[in-house]
């Protein structure tokens, strides 16, 4: 039996404000947790549904990692580094946001768009900020895994961390391993169930634990693995 924790989807955060409807993972915005505050470099996981012809207008960030995963629909991209354009679903986007960047999210459809927005501290600080984006539909190419962003310059995105980011879907009664190259394992499940050793992680909830294990899909299942240094470096 593993030694494991389970941050289940009900201890998340539920914030309702007309256009936008978001569950926190950890701490954000008005929603604040001292329980929940991130793990290791991992600081959000927003689950967002956002309504058509709305968005994020232009705000600034600095000195932070940020992943988007659209879900459903599409969200047009625009920033101060001259970025423009649509990420649809399927697609993923990395901001390494560095000395600082102004950038704006809208839905400009008329349907709800869904979306994962991730944030990961970065282990160098103040750099030039850079902006990358790929299409990987793990529904594509099943049952296995799929890096999304790693440290290393052959990982589909780079990024500016010791951590790892993976995603996969899971078909009915399919496993696949989890083992930190790292040092911590948060699974995120997006949809469907895994059973993680004794443990059932249904969609909303995510497992962190340091131990190699297998994780066997009890509905079609996509998850998202986080492969996150001991501490932040």
């Amino acid at each position: 039996m593993m030694n494991a924790y389970l941050h289940r989807s009900e201890s998340r955060g539920h914030v309702k404000m007309g256009w936008l409807e978001s569950k926190h993972s950890f701490s954000f915005g008005n929603w604040y947790d001292p329980k929940h505050m991130g793990i290791s470099a991992l600081r959000v996981i927003n689950d967002d549904l956002i309504a058509g012809h709305q968005g994020f207008g232009q705000h600034p960030h600095d000195n932070m990692e940020i992943l988007t995963c659209v879900l459903k629909g599409t969200i047009t991209h625009k920033d101060s580094m001259g970025n423009h354009g649509g990420i649809a679903a399927g697609e993923w986007q990395l901001m390494s946001a560095g000395t600082g960047i102004q950038h704006s999210e809208m839905n400009q459809g008329d349907e709800q768009v869904h979306l994962l927005q991730i944030w990961i501290i970065p282990n160098e600080r103040n750099a030039e900020p850079t902006y990358q984006q790929i299409k990987c539909d793990p529904r594509e190419q099943p049952n296995q895994w799929h890096l999304i962003v790693g440290p290393n310059a052959n990982a589909p995105m780079h990024i500016r961390q010791n951590a790892e980011v993976k995603t996969a879907f899971i078909e009915k009664g399919q496993s696949l391993e989890v083992k930190a190259v790292q040092h911590i394992n948060y699974v995120h499940v997006i949809s469907g169930a895994v059973q993680i050793d004794e443990h059932t992680v249904n969609a909303g909830d995510a497992i962190a634990f340091v131990d190699a294990a297998q994780m066997k899909a009890l509905e079609d299942t996509q998850v998202i693995w986080f492969d996150l240094p001991e501490k932040i470096q």
